[in-house]
């Protein structure tokens, strides 16, 4: 098996020992941190495929970790925490987290994330080999890319999104084949519980239907009436 690099940032040091040791017996090539100085000062020597990134570290909050990995680098991320309401899960979604484990966690869990995680990067084609599946027309899903802020159509048309819009798909692959409540998207887009707001949502939502429609591709979005929505098919983020 191809070594994916791993680094794992957790003040509590006998927890960490645990992950590392577990994770490396699973075939990972796993590096360990303590602190976000630990963090930083590691990945300025190594390149890393995927952060497990505890929220309450001694120094910096995993949140802020989480962003400059977002903002800087390729990486996955997945937000490891003790704290586990809604309001944090948004919090970790929001910084750029790609899963949200809660505290206690077994290792084998911890494992069996990264290994889902690890196959839908493998499905997913390179950066570099995008441009040639986009030419030769032959993308067999639908493509999010993080960098950039664009959403790529099965036949490899791209679609520059917004912000807002760019979370709202994120948010809806995290959880496919799962209606998201209305009330969990106003948050995530950092719109208030109000009907001013529900009208602005649904505005929105209209205009990148209308984008993705005049694509020529069907809104890959289905709407649950007075519930929430969810996605009708499958969003690989990149």
């Amino acid at each position: 098996m191809k070594q994916k690099r791993i680094i794992i940032v957790e003040d509590d040091r006998d927890l960490l020992e645990n992950m590392v040791k577990y994770l490396t017996l699973c075939g990972y090539e796993v590096t360990g941190a303590a602190s976000a100085r630990e963090f930083y000062y590691h990945l300025s020597r190594q390149t890393y495929l995927l952060a497990v990134l505890d929220i309450g570290l001694p120094d910096q909050s995993g949140l802020v970790l989480a962003e400059y990995v977002r903002n800087n680098t390729n990486m996955w991320i997945i937000m490891l925490t003790a704290r586990s309401t809604l309001d944090d899960k948004l919090a970790g979604l929001k910084s750029g987290a790609d899963f949200y484990l809660v505290k206690p966690i077994d290792c084998s869990e911890l494992a069996a994330t990264i290994t889902n995680l690890f196959a839908r990067l493998d499905a997913a084609p390179a950066v570099s080999e995008l441009e040639s599946l986009r030419e030769s027309d032959t993308l067999e899903q639908w493509k999010l890319e993080r960098k950039g802020w664009t959403l790529i159509t099965p036949r490899g048309d791209s679609i520059k999104l917004t912000s807002k819009e760019f979370e709202f798909i994120a948010s809806l692959s995290m959880r496919s084949n799962t209606i998201v409540a209305r009330r969990d998207i106003l948050k995530i887009l950092d719109y208030p519980s109000t009907e001013q707001a529900s009208h602005a949502l649904e505005s929105m939502i209209y205009r990148l239907r209308k984008k993705i429609e005049e694509a020529g591709c069907e809104f890959p979005v289905k709407t649950s009436h007075g519930t929430g929505y969810c996605l009708s098919a499958d969003i690989i983020r990149i």
